[in-house]
């Protein structure tokens, strides 16, 4: 019996670990805020000043845009959502549930670069939608937009901080209290906590109707308890809380956004990492079989992984992401070392690309001497050779030659894991024929 338990708390771990971890993010981020982005209320835009830097401890946080964020609570009404003319400028919101469902998506893909204005509503809202405004439906009361902004450099934030500054976000008629996240029971030991806050929050969010279903399983856990459980939980029940929880941890660590991996090169391109969401297209979402993951277990673990490695992140289709661990010969990736990436031909997109370096395990960007974070196809000064192929130089030390110092991307000390970031990918890159090159050992240049 225990060991039953035990493999249902692993179970209800990997199911339940993204609407945890979602939600203690949003509770960071109004309480907090997160560097650069200032705290802000349920409701309000926060706009970051700057491109993203080692301040903003964010997993896998990108340094190509700059970054606007809401916390929405729609339990109080719906809200109006003005975004203005870009003029041709790449943006991206997104709109995430609380569960991390990507349901919704405005910016240059999506809905084009002119002024739009978008009505946001809540789980089982009804109500006139007036002309010219379109409805945007939460399928839970608290979701989150990321927006992101193109940057250029440093030079082109005044131009983002406009367009930042004409993007509103107001009630629409009048505002209700809102609910805001429930609290989980004090009294329940720091080793149970995560099972109480999923206990709560699976009341406070319910989940689509088919996972719906699929929580009942975890009856024997006391998740569906409308009181605390875990206060003063028997022994065998607590064993096996305990054990699932780092059996769970431990599924997620191994499964961090898996993708295919190109041959001989070590990238996994996670083109479907964020296809979990199953249930809920609204603007700007592909209903489509390609995107969406079918088997509940996958769903659930391929969720997990993407929300540990790369929360919040875009579907493939928006923005395609490829990560590697490992140089062409299958060595881990190792910041004492030197490497060069040579790119023949530039990755295939519509917008633009970049190459962005992160510590592990954490998965932050580090401090390096000349503030550089990303590489791209958008960075000043870049040398490209005669035939037009692009080196760049990943090691710890400027490189020797003004050439290849154009082209260095700093590692840090320890282990690396860079991030290939492709903005409006082509076709080839969705249909995985596109390979990106390996990263090869080299001597210092």
């Amino acid at each position: 019996m225990t060991e039953d338990l035990e493999q249902l708390a692993t179970e209800a771990y990997v199911y339940g670990f993204p609407l945890v971890f979602d939600l203690e993010q949003v509770s960071r981020f109004v309480q907090d805020g997160m560097s650069a982005l200032p705290a802000a209320p349920f409701n309000v835009l926060s706009h970051a000043s700057a491109l993203a830097g080692p301040r903003d401890t964010f997993v896998s946080v990108n340094n190509d845009t700059v970054y606007s964020l809401a916390q929405l609570d729609l339990s109080g009404g719906p809200l109006l959502l003005r975004v203005p003319d870009t003029a041709g400028r790449y943006y991206v919101m997104q709109f995430v549930d609380a569960w991390t469902n990507n349901f919704a998506y405005l910016g240059r893909r999506a809905t084009g670069t002119g002024a739009g204005a978008f009505l946001l509503t809540g789980p089982g809202w009804t109500g006139d939608v007036t002309d010219g405004i379109r409805q945007i439906s939460a399928p839970t009361s608290v979701a989150t937009i990321v927006g992101r902004w193109a940057c250029a450099g440093p030079d082109d934030v005044a131009a983002v901080r406009a367009l930042q500054q004409a993007t509103t976000l107001e009630p629409f008629g009048a505002p209700g209290p809102v609910d805001g996240l429930p609290v989980p029971d004090a009294g329940v030991d720091e080793d149970l906590r995560f099972f109480e806050e999923l206990r709560v929050w699976m009341r406070a969010f319910p989940p689509s109707p088919t996972d719906l279903a699929y929580q009942q399983r975890f009856a024997p856990l006391g998740l569906l308890e409308p009181a605390t459980p875990y206060a003063e939980p028997d022994d065998g029940l607590a064993r096996a809380l305990r054990a699932g929880l780092q059996a769970g941890r431990r599924l997620v660590e191994g499964g961090l956004m898996g993708g295919a991996h190109a041959p001989g090169t070590g990238w996994e391109l996670n083109i479907h990492a964020f296809d979990y969401n199953r249930d809920f297209f609204e603007v700007g979402t592909l209903d489509d079989p390609q995107w969406i993951i079918k088997d509940d277990e996958a769903a659930h673990l391929q969720r997990a992984g993407a929300a540990r490695a790369g929360l919040w992140g875009n579907h493939g289709y928006e923005a395609a992401y490829a990560i590697v661990h490992k140089d062409g010969d299958g060595h881990p990736l190792d910041g004492r070392k030197a490497y060069t990436l040579r790119f023949d031909s530039p990755p295939p997109v519509d917008a633009f690309w970049s190459l962005t370096m992160y510590d592990t395990p954490d998965y932050y960007l580090v401090e390096n001497p000349i503030d550089r974070y990303s590489i791209g196809d958008r960075t000043p000064g870049l040398h490209y050779a005669d035939d037009g192929a692009l080196t760049l130089y990943l090691q710890p030390d400027r490189p020797a030659t003004p050439e290849a110092a154009a082209n260095w991307l700093p590692t840090p000390s320890g282990a690396f894991r860079p991030i290939l970031r492709m903005y409006q990918p082509r076709p080839e890159v969705l249909d995985g024929t596109y390979d990106p090159p390996p990263i090869t050992g080299a001597s210092p240049a």
